[in-house]
């Protein structure tokens, strides 16, 4: 922070840097104040994003309109819900977010088959991100996987459910990999971010270190085009060395020769 003698607001070459910096960054840096506390603007501006993130947290997710925004995909759509029967109990327990509700493996049942992918869509900690962010991620990889020939489990929307949840989706349906599109953490500057985590053939015995995530996916953070172009060079990688997690670095940034992962690439 400045005092009000270096004010970013004051057009002085201090202002001017100031200024120039906030243009890279959502980061609230440079932020005037008066004595020791924070001036009024920047103030309610912290509030307001603080207030965001809250109700970002307790909101609920619209299932019905999240299904109509998969529907173009002219896949199944699925929904269920987790053991936690309402937000608070799921703040509270993260096990039940883990788990599924009861009657919920006979919404799965008459689906199960053999699959290569299934792709869970959960609100997790911002039903906002996944409502906003899970159908554009969804158009960029689809229709690149199906070209593929790769056989897509129906989609399914998970109420209140946690990363390890689609764990027992998968498992449920026989798919080799699951991709699970979750709200994340709200910040004071995201409260929408979205996180995909991949994992290949999991189980019950699955932890995080067995998964990958491509996180802060929202136009303002990794984009759709930029995080489908890194799942896909991710969930290649998994099918060629048959796992995922710590032992699998994401290359993407680098170009593979001819655009094609080799299996000699050091992943």
């Amino acid at each position: 922070m400045t005092d009000n003698k270096s004010s970013p607001d004051r057009v002085t070459p201090d202002g001017d840097l100031w200024t120039q910096l906030r243009r890279l960054t959502d980061a609230r840096i440079g932020l005037p104040r008066s004595g020791a506390s924070l001036a009024t603007a920047p103030l309610l501006d912290f509030r307001l994003a603080h207030a965001r993130a809250r109700d970002a947290v307790h909101a609920g997710l619209d299932d019905a309109a999240l299904t109509e925004a998969l529907e173009p995909f002219h896949l199944p759509v699925l929904t269920l819900a987790s053991a936690a029967s309402d937000k608070q109990t799921y703040l509270m327990r993260p096990d039940l977010g883990r788990t599924l509700a009861t009657g919920a493996e006979a919404t799965l049942e008459p689906y199960a088959g053999a699959y290569d992918i299934v792709f869970v869509v959960s609100d997790g900690l911002s039903a906002h991100a996944v409502q906003r962010h899970a159908a554009p991620l969804l158009a960029t990889v689809l229709p690149a996987l199906a070209e593929q020939g790769q056989r897509i489990a129906p989609l399914v929307i998970a109420i209140r459910g946690r990363v390890a949840l689609g764990d027992i989706i998968a498992h449920r349906l026989r798919a080799d990999c699951v991709a699970v599109l979750i709200g994340e953490r709200p910040g004071l500057s995201a409260p929408d971010s979205m996180g995909a985590y991949v994992t290949w053939r999991p189980d019950d015995r699955t932890s995080d270190a067995g998964r990958n995530c491509i996180s802060n996916i929202r136009p303002d953070g990794i984009g759709y085009a930029d995080a489908g172009f890194k799942f896909l060079h991710l969930l290649q990688a998994m099918r060629i060395r048959r796992l995922s997690g710590v032992q699998l670095k994401d290359t993407s940034d680098r170009l593979a020769i001819g655009g094609q992962l080799k299996e000699t690439d050091q992943l």
